[in-house]
């Protein structure tokens, strides 16, 4: 293992929420979270055992920067405040440069995905019934077809290591009534569509994403967790797209491609716990396509 990889962080100054597939959460008081983004990674809903140097810090800047970008549509969770200003001292070079210090919200329990381009379960999904998530698609559409305008396709958000579920927009307004749920469909497409645009000026595709968003005390939505890093969104190479193929990747996509012919004792991983170790060459191809990724947008 990688010493400068910080794989479970291990603050004693504050008390623990909750380690994500990425982030473990300290409690700040009542009213705030310290979220530490690790440099764990995460394929098919299972943690690997082996980290990736640099990816907790460089997601971290990464949505840091997006939420720069995007303001203006919806609030966010950011406090404006220094993570390292809550830590005990000898903590700070655990969260320095890979943490945020954000408001305590009510989690809202849907994923607001939105769609740009037809791909992964989509495209799969849209072979057996011309739609995804009940929203129905034109004739004729191929892999990684853009698709006419963004479409929202939201899931119901599951434990860690449970599959998420995607549901339809109907299922969403059970949930959460038909004001909210209609507010976070307008805005995660009105995220999405700034996003996009801003990401094709730099020769970016983002094919995908996926927004989560909370309630404060006074029950206005905002815009919280990460947002529009590889980890939630499918990012591709504008010069290297072709309709009707799989196009190269900057996110997760490579390490899913190596664990699809991974093999533990000797067997094809079933997907399941526990994962097989990663080569050095995979932790250092996968670090690459993050960077790469970084590099592209913020330079």
């Amino acid at each position: 293992m990688n010493p400068a990889a910080v794989h479970t962080s291990t603050l004693h100054s504050l008390p623990l929420l909750a380690r994500g597939k990425v982030r473990d959460n300290y409690a700040v008081g009542d009213d705030r979270i310290l979220m530490v983004a690790s440099d764990r990674i995460s394929a098919f809903d299972v943690i690997m055992d082996d980290p990736i140097p640099g990816k907790g810090a460089l997601l971290t800047q990464m949505a840091l920067w997006w939420f720069e970008q995007l303001k203006g549509i919806v609030p966010n969770h950011l406090t404006g405040e220094a993570p390292e200003s809550v830590v005990a001292p000898d903590e700070v070079a655990q969260v320095a440069g890979r943490s945020m210090l954000v408001q305590r919200l009510k989690p809202v329990p849907i994923e607001a995905v939105v769609r740009g381009y037809l791909a992964g379960s989509g495209w799969k999904e849209y072979q057996d019934s011309q739609s995804v998530c009940g929203v129905p698609l034109p004739a004729g559409l191929r892999n990684a077809s853009q698709l006419p305008q963004p479409i929202y396709t939201p899931a119901a958000k599951a434990e860690v290591g449970e599959h998420d579920e995607n549901i339809t927009y109907e299922r969403t307004v059970d949930m959460v009534g038909e004001p909210l749920a209609a507010q976070i469909r307008d805005t995660a497409i009105a995220l999405y569509s700034r996003a996009a645009a801003i990401a094709a000026k730099k020769g970016i595709i983002i094919a995908d994403t996926k927004f989560e968003f909370g309630l404060n005390a006074a029950g206005e939505l905002v815009l919280m967790d990460e947002v529009l890093t590889p980890d939630s969104s499918r990012y591709w190479p504008a010069d290297q797209y072709r309709e009707g193929e799989n196009p190269p990747s900057f996110d997760k996509q490579y390490l899913r491609d190596w664990l699809e012919q991974a093999t533990v004792d000797g067997q094809p991983w079933a997907k399941q716990p526990p994962p097989p170790r990663l080569p050095d060459d995979v932790v250092a191809g996968t670090a690459a396509k993050y960077r790469d990724a970084m590099q592209r947008l913020v330079g």
